[in-house]
């Protein structure tokens, strides 16, 4: 009982501390989304981008929302998109992952082990779609599918993955 004063005193002193530092700042969210905005040409206030995981990876597709553009400004969006994720396609398929690590830096889950994989362990192949484009992610190594889908757990994470209306039926058997 003689050290019950202490204990709250500490306690005291514990959790003035504490509330002295305040909350976390969004600082680095924010960051990430600044560079990710200034590495990406297409408006991502326009555009929806998901990353829907498989068995042997997963897809990544950006596509420009329905009906928020003028016909030539979508035109543009599109393009823009496609060019885009063909060159991130390209850049991965030669292990190069150095936009992702400038957007999310280089301990982003799963990144490390992506860039250990030879060229032919993962393919990286990318569709243009009628309103954007999409990167089909594939390996048949397990330390790559799990890599993967760590990699697209933390771009789910910081992206905010979206819903594409109609999309989903694309990917309903986890085969793909």
């Amino acid at each position: 009982m003689k050290h019950y004063p202490l204990i709250i005193m500490g306690l005291l002193l514990f959790s003035g501390a504490s509330s002295a530092l305040g909350p976390i700042p969004p600082q680095p969210m924010a960051n990430m989304q600044r560079s990710c905005q200034q590495q990406t040409p297409f408006d991502r206030e326009t555009t929806l981008q998901t990353f829907v995981k498989t068995v042997h990876g997963g897809v990544q597709h950006i596509v420009v929302k329905s009906d928020v553009l003028k016909p030539a400004d979508r035109a543009r969006e599109i393009k823009l998109i496609q060019a885009y994720l063909q060159e991130r396609a390209d850049e991965f398929n030669k292990g190069d992952f150095s936009v992702t690590e400038r957007i999310h830096g280089a301990d982003m889950p799963g990144l490390a082990q992506l860039k250990r994989a030879k060229p032919d362990d993962i393919r990286f192949d990318y569709k243009p779609l009628e309103n954007g484009a999409q990167i089909h992610y594939s390996t048949e190594y397990p330390m790559f599918v799990q890599a993967l889908h760590a990699w697209f757990d933390a771009q789910m994470t910081e992206h905010h993955n979206d819903v594409i209306p109609d999309h989903s039926q694309h990917h309903l058997t986890p085969a793909d």
